[in-house]
């Protein structure tokens, strides 16, 4: 619920000023995106986009991939498609994390576990910005349901199954 960015304090604030800024920020912020978004996208509440930017902020590793990855996120949803997202485990799991997410972690339920459970997880998984915040809110139309990291930052975008698998092969398997 805090908005990261760079903030600006007289000497002396406390970290509730630092606190009580950065949810204002995210509050104003979010409420924009909210009145932004397109209706069509399948969420309830400005909470629900909150959550959905932070797995677009934590699956991005280019920028210009986040309104690709809300699209992929979005589609899935709108399916009732499993989100299958490695960072909500990651989260799930958290001080058991040890930096290598192996299969029996995908298999482990936890109530971010989106491998196990259907739809946005309880909470926000991160903090997102501005930009994972309008992604989410207003994700290009797409037909993409999959995608994978290239390993360069970027990632690759599948509208089915087959071509993911093949994407997995490629940059993940090598």
């Amino acid at each position: 619920l805090f908005f990261p960015d760079t903030y600006l304090f007289a000497r002396g604030s406390s970290d509730l000023d630092v606190f009580r800024r950065a949810y204002g920020a995210m509050k104003s912020r979010l409420a924009m995106a909210w009145e932004r978004r397109e209706t069509t996208v399948p969420l309830k509440s400005p909470y629900e986009l909150l959550i959905l930017a932070s797995i677009v902020e934590k699956e991005t590793g280019l920028p210009s991939d986040r309104p690709q990855v809300a699209a992929v996120f979005v589609n899935r949803l709108r399916r009732g498609m499993l989100l299958q997202t490695d960072p909500t485990v990651i989260y799930g799991l958290g001080e058991r994390f040890n930096g290598n997410l192996r299969k029996i972690d995908l298999q482990t339920d936890t109530p971010w576990n989106t491998y196990t459970r259907p739809g946005l997880p309880p909470t926000p998984i991160a903090m997102p910005g501005l930009a994972s915040l309008l992604a989410a809110a207003k994700p290009p139309q797409s037909n993409m349901l999959y995608f994978v990291a290239r390993g360069d930052g970027s990632s690759v975008f599948s509208a089915n199954l087959g071509g993911h698998n093949d994407a997995v092969n490629r940059y993940q398997r090598r």
